[in-house]
Protein backbone atom coordinates (compact mmCIF):
# COMPACT_ATOMS: atom_id res chain seq x y z
CA UNK A 1 0.00 0.00 0.00
CA UNK A 2 2.50 2.23 0.66
CA UNK A 3 4.34 2.07 -2.66
CA UNK A 4 1.23 2.68 -4.35
CA UNK A 5 0.85 5.85 -2.16
CA UNK A 6 3.94 6.95 -2.83
CA UNK A 7 3.25 6.47 -6.76
CA UNK A 8 -0.63 8.52 -6.35
CA UNK A 9 1.17 11.58 -4.28
CA UNK A 10 3.81 11.61 -7.14
CA UNK A 11 0.81 11.68 -9.83
CA UNK A 12 -0.99 14.46 -7.83
CA UNK A 13 2.28 16.87 -8.38
CA UNK A 14 3.00 16.01 -11.76
CA UNK A 15 -0.49 16.54 -12.59
CA UNK A 16 -1.04 19.73 -10.62
CA UNK A 17 2.80 20.77 -13.05
CA UNK A 18 1.32 19.98 -16.07
CA UNK A 19 -2.08 21.60 -15.45
CA UNK A 20 0.02 24.70 -15.02
CA UNK A 21 2.09 24.62 -18.10
CA UNK A 22 -0.94 23.95 -20.23
CA UNK A 23 -2.63 26.63 -18.60
CA UNK A 24 0.07 29.15 -19.27
CA UNK A 25 0.15 27.47 -23.15
CA UNK A 26 -3.57 28.94 -23.13
CA UNK A 27 -3.10 32.39 -21.63
CA UNK A 28 -0.44 32.74 -24.11
CA UNK A 29 -2.56 32.15 -27.02
CA UNK A 30 -6.27 31.96 -26.46
CA UNK A 31 -7.03 29.53 -28.22
CA UNK A 32 -10.11 27.72 -26.78
CA UNK A 33 -8.40 23.86 -28.32
CA UNK A 34 -5.52 24.52 -25.69
CA UNK A 35 -8.29 25.76 -23.37
CA UNK A 36 -9.97 22.76 -23.64
CA UNK A 37 -6.44 20.47 -22.79
CA UNK A 38 -6.13 22.48 -19.65
CA UNK A 39 -9.62 22.02 -18.47
CA UNK A 40 -9.32 17.80 -18.70
CA UNK A 41 -5.83 18.42 -16.83
CA UNK A 42 -8.12 20.02 -14.10
CA UNK A 43 -10.09 16.75 -13.75
CA UNK A 44 -6.63 14.54 -14.11
CA UNK A 45 -5.23 16.95 -10.87
CA UNK A 46 -9.28 15.60 -8.84
CA UNK A 47 -8.47 12.19 -10.43
CA UNK A 48 -5.39 11.74 -8.37
CA UNK A 49 -6.61 13.19 -5.22
CA UNK A 50 -9.66 10.43 -5.59
CA UNK A 51 -7.10 7.69 -5.97
CA UNK A 52 -4.86 9.01 -3.04
CA UNK A 53 -8.01 8.59 -0.64
CA UNK A 54 -8.92 5.10 -2.61
CA UNK A 55 -5.92 3.67 -1.99
CA UNK A 56 -5.89 4.48 1.83
CA UNK A 57 -9.29 3.38 2.16
CA UNK A 58 -9.17 -0.25 0.17
CA UNK A 59 -5.89 -0.65 2.76
CA UNK A 60 -7.99 -1.05 5.39
CA UNK A 61 -8.39 -4.45 7.69
CA UNK A 62 -12.16 -6.10 7.39
CA UNK A 63 -14.26 -5.03 10.19
CA UNK A 64 -17.12 -5.99 11.20
CA UNK A 65 -19.15 -4.35 8.65
CA UNK A 66 -16.93 -5.31 6.26
CA UNK A 67 -15.77 -8.53 6.71
CA UNK A 68 -14.17 -9.21 3.48
CA UNK A 69 -12.10 -5.87 3.79
CA UNK A 70 -12.30 -2.81 1.60
CA UNK A 71 -10.38 -4.05 -1.77
CA UNK A 72 -13.64 -2.56 -3.95
CA UNK A 73 -12.71 0.85 -3.14
CA UNK A 74 -10.10 1.46 -6.08
CA UNK A 75 -12.54 0.19 -8.16
CA UNK A 76 -15.40 2.57 -7.11
CA UNK A 77 -12.42 5.24 -7.55
CA UNK A 78 -12.09 4.03 -11.07
CA UNK A 79 -15.57 4.76 -11.94
CA UNK A 80 -15.56 7.83 -10.16
CA UNK A 81 -12.52 8.94 -12.15
CA UNK A 82 -14.46 7.97 -15.65
CA UNK A 83 -17.68 9.79 -14.55
CA UNK A 84 -15.37 12.86 -14.15
CA UNK A 85 -13.49 12.05 -17.38
CA UNK A 86 -17.23 11.94 -19.49
CA UNK A 87 -18.43 15.39 -17.65
CA UNK A 88 -15.17 17.26 -18.85
CA UNK A 89 -15.64 15.90 -21.92
CA UNK A 90 -19.56 17.84 -22.41
CA UNK A 91 -17.29 21.01 -20.43
CA UNK A 92 -15.09 21.11 -23.62
CA UNK A 93 -18.02 20.56 -25.94
CA UNK A 94 -19.90 23.51 -24.31
CA UNK A 95 -16.59 25.39 -24.59
CA UNK A 96 -16.25 24.35 -28.57
CA UNK A 97 -19.77 25.29 -29.50
CA UNK A 98 -18.75 28.69 -27.62
CA UNK A 99 -15.65 28.89 -30.05
CA UNK A 100 -17.41 27.81 -32.87
CA UNK A 101 -20.05 30.43 -32.80
CA UNK A 102 -17.76 33.25 -31.93
CA UNK A 103 -14.38 32.46 -33.39
CA UNK A 104 -11.02 34.46 -32.85
CA UNK A 105 -7.47 33.94 -34.15
CA UNK A 106 -4.54 32.48 -31.96
CA UNK A 107 -2.53 34.60 -30.50
CA UNK A 108 1.68 34.37 -30.05
CA UNK A 109 0.95 30.62 -31.32
CA UNK A 110 4.19 29.16 -31.32
CA UNK A 111 5.31 30.37 -27.95
CA UNK A 112 2.18 28.39 -26.61
CA UNK A 113 2.93 25.57 -28.39
CA UNK A 114 6.09 25.22 -26.92
CA UNK A 115 4.77 25.33 -23.65
CA UNK A 116 2.43 22.77 -24.58
CA UNK A 117 4.86 20.46 -25.92
CA UNK A 118 7.04 20.21 -22.74
CA UNK A 119 3.79 19.00 -20.59
CA UNK A 120 3.20 16.09 -23.30
CA UNK A 121 6.48 15.00 -22.67
CA UNK A 122 6.00 15.02 -18.96
CA UNK A 123 2.46 13.25 -19.44
CA UNK A 124 3.70 10.71 -21.58
CA UNK A 125 6.32 9.79 -19.16
CA UNK A 126 4.55 9.34 -16.16
CA UNK A 127 1.32 7.75 -17.85
CA UNK A 128 3.36 4.95 -18.62
CA UNK A 129 5.16 4.78 -14.89
CA UNK A 130 1.44 4.87 -14.02
CA UNK A 131 0.33 1.98 -16.04
CA UNK A 132 3.17 -0.14 -15.23
CA UNK A 133 3.28 0.28 -11.36
CA UNK A 134 -0.73 0.00 -11.22
CA UNK A 135 -0.36 -3.68 -13.16
CA UNK A 136 2.56 -4.72 -11.13
CA UNK A 137 0.76 -3.52 -7.93
CA UNK A 138 -2.67 -4.55 -8.95
CA UNK A 139 -3.74 -1.04 -8.10
CA UNK A 140 -6.51 -0.43 -10.70
CA UNK A 141 -7.02 2.99 -9.82
CA UNK A 142 -3.44 3.92 -10.55
CA UNK A 143 -3.66 1.72 -14.25
CA UNK A 144 -7.14 3.98 -14.52
CA UNK A 145 -4.90 6.94 -13.84
CA UNK A 146 -2.08 6.15 -16.06
CA UNK A 147 -4.78 5.52 -19.18
CA UNK A 148 -6.70 8.51 -18.49
CA UNK A 149 -3.50 10.19 -18.94
CA UNK A 150 -2.44 8.43 -21.97
CA UNK A 151 -6.11 9.71 -23.61
CA UNK A 152 -4.98 13.30 -22.29
CA UNK A 153 -1.18 12.55 -24.54
CA UNK A 154 -3.30 11.58 -27.44
CA UNK A 155 -5.80 14.74 -26.73
CA UNK A 156 -2.66 17.16 -26.40
CA UNK A 157 -0.88 16.03 -29.74
CA UNK A 158 -4.38 16.42 -31.88
CA UNK A 159 -4.57 19.55 -29.99
CA UNK A 160 -0.80 20.58 -30.98
CA UNK A 161 -1.82 19.43 -34.35
CA UNK A 162 -4.72 21.37 -35.22
CA UNK A 163 -3.35 24.59 -33.38
CA UNK A 164 -0.16 24.59 -35.79
CA UNK A 165 -3.40 24.10 -39.02
CA UNK A 166 -5.21 27.25 -37.67
CA UNK A 167 -2.00 29.16 -37.64
CA UNK A 168 -0.59 28.15 -41.05
CA UNK A 169 -4.31 28.65 -42.51
CA UNK A 170 -6.00 31.13 -40.50
CA UNK A 171 -9.04 29.47 -40.34
CA UNK A 172 -9.64 30.25 -36.92
CA UNK A 173 -12.84 28.17 -37.00
CA UNK A 174 -10.98 24.91 -36.67
CA UNK A 175 -9.45 25.77 -33.07
CA UNK A 176 -13.54 25.08 -32.17
CA UNK A 177 -13.82 22.17 -34.56
CA UNK A 178 -10.29 20.41 -32.89
CA UNK A 179 -11.59 21.24 -29.16
CA UNK A 180 -15.17 19.22 -30.24
CA UNK A 181 -12.69 16.66 -31.50
CA UNK A 182 -10.67 16.38 -28.56
CA UNK A 183 -14.24 16.13 -26.39
CA UNK A 184 -15.02 13.16 -27.71
CA UNK A 185 -12.08 11.46 -27.77
CA UNK A 186 -12.31 12.00 -23.98
CA UNK A 187 -15.74 10.60 -23.71
CA UNK A 188 -14.65 7.58 -25.11
CA UNK A 189 -11.63 7.80 -22.83
CA UNK A 190 -13.86 8.13 -19.61
CA UNK A 191 -16.70 5.63 -21.17
CA UNK A 192 -13.72 3.00 -21.53
CA UNK A 193 -12.32 3.42 -17.92
CA UNK A 194 -16.20 2.87 -16.41
CA UNK A 195 -16.51 -0.20 -18.41
CA UNK A 196 -12.93 -1.56 -17.75
CA UNK A 197 -13.60 -0.90 -13.64
CA UNK A 198 -17.32 -2.59 -13.77
CA UNK A 199 -16.36 -5.87 -13.71
CA UNK A 200 -13.79 -5.60 -10.62
CA UNK A 201 -17.83 -4.72 -9.06
CA UNK A 202 -19.33 -7.99 -10.38
CA UNK A 203 -16.64 -9.95 -8.87
CA UNK A 204 -14.65 -11.16 -11.91
CA UNK A 205 -13.04 -14.36 -11.52
CA UNK A 206 -9.03 -14.83 -12.21
CA UNK A 207 -7.95 -15.31 -15.98
CA UNK A 208 -7.45 -18.66 -17.02
CA UNK A 209 -4.13 -18.56 -16.39
CA UNK A 210 -3.91 -17.57 -12.91
CA UNK A 211 -6.37 -20.45 -12.29
CA UNK A 212 -4.41 -22.95 -13.84
CA UNK A 213 -1.52 -21.68 -11.54
CA UNK A 214 -3.90 -22.48 -8.46
CA UNK A 215 -4.87 -25.70 -9.50
CA UNK A 216 -2.01 -27.08 -10.05
CA UNK A 217 -0.51 -25.63 -6.33
CA UNK A 218 -3.64 -27.55 -4.95
CA UNK A 219 -2.74 -30.20 -6.40
CA UNK A 220 0.98 -30.48 -5.67
CA UNK A 221 0.53 -29.58 -2.06
CA UNK A 222 -2.92 -31.51 -0.99
CA UNK A 223 -1.14 -35.00 -0.41
CA UNK A 224 -3.23 -37.38 1.48
CA UNK A 225 -6.53 -35.57 0.25
CA UNK A 226 -8.99 -37.97 -1.60
CA UNK A 227 -10.61 -34.68 -3.63
CA UNK A 228 -10.62 -31.35 -4.22
CA UNK A 229 -13.67 -29.59 -6.13
CA UNK A 230 -15.92 -26.43 -6.34
CA UNK A 231 -12.64 -23.90 -6.82
CA UNK A 232 -13.67 -20.28 -6.71
CA UNK A 233 -11.81 -17.13 -7.46
CA UNK A 234 -12.91 -13.57 -7.81
CA UNK A 235 -10.18 -10.50 -7.57
CA UNK A 236 -11.24 -7.23 -5.79
CA UNK A 237 -8.84 -4.53 -6.24
CA UNK A 238 -5.00 -6.12 -4.83
CA UNK A 239 -6.70 -9.38 -3.36
CA UNK A 240 -7.42 -12.73 -4.77
CA UNK A 241 -10.25 -14.56 -3.13
CA UNK A 242 -9.75 -18.36 -3.20
CA UNK A 243 -12.06 -20.84 -1.85
CA UNK A 244 -12.41 -24.53 -2.68
CA UNK A 245 -14.17 -27.85 -1.04
CA UNK A 246 -11.63 -30.15 0.35
CA UNK A 247 -12.44 -33.72 1.13
CA UNK A 248 -10.26 -36.00 3.16
CA UNK A 249 -10.36 -39.70 4.45
CA UNK A 250 -12.21 -40.26 7.59
CA UNK A 251 -9.17 -41.72 9.24
CA UNK A 252 -7.46 -38.87 9.34
CA UNK A 253 -7.51 -36.54 12.53
CA UNK A 254 -8.70 -33.26 12.40
CA UNK A 255 -4.98 -31.78 13.14
CA UNK A 256 -3.87 -33.72 9.91
CA UNK A 257 -6.31 -32.11 8.09
CA UNK A 258 -5.53 -28.98 9.03
CA UNK A 259 -1.73 -29.52 8.38
CA UNK A 260 -2.84 -29.97 4.34
CA UNK A 261 -4.54 -26.87 4.40
CA UNK A 262 -1.97 -25.12 6.11
CA UNK A 263 0.20 -26.47 3.58
CA UNK A 264 -1.73 -25.64 0.50
CA UNK A 265 -2.39 -21.99 1.84
CA UNK A 266 1.01 -21.32 2.49
CA UNK A 267 1.80 -22.06 -1.33
CA UNK A 268 -0.99 -20.51 -3.12
CA UNK A 269 0.45 -17.29 -0.70
CA UNK A 270 3.93 -17.86 -2.28
CA UNK A 271 2.69 -17.89 -5.72
CA UNK A 272 -0.53 -15.71 -5.83
CA UNK A 273 -0.68 -12.37 -4.98
CA UNK A 274 -2.41 -11.37 -2.26
CA UNK A 275 -4.44 -14.78 -1.62
CA UNK A 276 -7.09 -14.63 1.01
CA UNK A 277 -7.69 -18.69 1.05
CA UNK A 278 -11.14 -20.28 2.48
CA UNK A 279 -11.15 -24.24 2.52
CA UNK A 280 -13.90 -25.83 3.97
CA UNK A 281 -13.25 -29.46 4.99
CA UNK A 282 -15.32 -32.90 5.10
CA UNK A 283 -14.12 -36.21 5.57
CA UNK A 284 -15.61 -39.40 3.93
CA UNK A 285 -14.50 -43.16 4.21
CA UNK A 286 -11.58 -44.40 1.44
CA UNK A 287 -12.62 -48.45 2.08
CA UNK A 288 -11.71 -49.83 -0.98
CA UNK A 289 -10.74 -46.79 -2.79
CA UNK A 290 -6.92 -45.51 -3.95
CA UNK A 291 -7.21 -41.97 -2.19
CA UNK A 292 -4.26 -40.66 -4.32
CA UNK A 293 -5.22 -41.99 -7.63
CA UNK A 294 -8.82 -40.98 -7.22
CA UNK A 295 -7.53 -37.09 -5.81
CA UNK A 296 -5.95 -36.55 -9.31
CA UNK A 297 -8.58 -37.77 -11.34
CA UNK A 298 -11.57 -35.53 -9.48
CA UNK A 299 -9.14 -32.63 -9.24
CA UNK A 300 -9.07 -32.87 -13.08
CA UNK A 301 -12.66 -31.93 -12.80
CA UNK A 302 -12.60 -28.74 -10.82
CA UNK A 303 -14.72 -26.34 -11.46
Amino acid sequence: MEHSLRIAFASLAVSIAVLAIKYAAFLLTGSVALYSDALESIINVVTAMTVIIAIRIAARPADAEHPYGHHKAEYLSAIVVGIMIVVAAFAILREAYEAFLHPKLIEDAWAGLAVSVAATVLNVIWSLVLIRQGRAHRSPSLVADGKHLMADVVTTIAVLVGVVAVVLTGIAVLDAGIAALVALNVLWSGWGVIRDNASGLMDEAAPPEELATIRNIIGQNALGAIEAHALRTRHAGKATFIDFHLVVPSTMSVGASHDICDIIEAALKAHVTGAIITVPLSAVSTHGTDSGLRFKECFGLVV
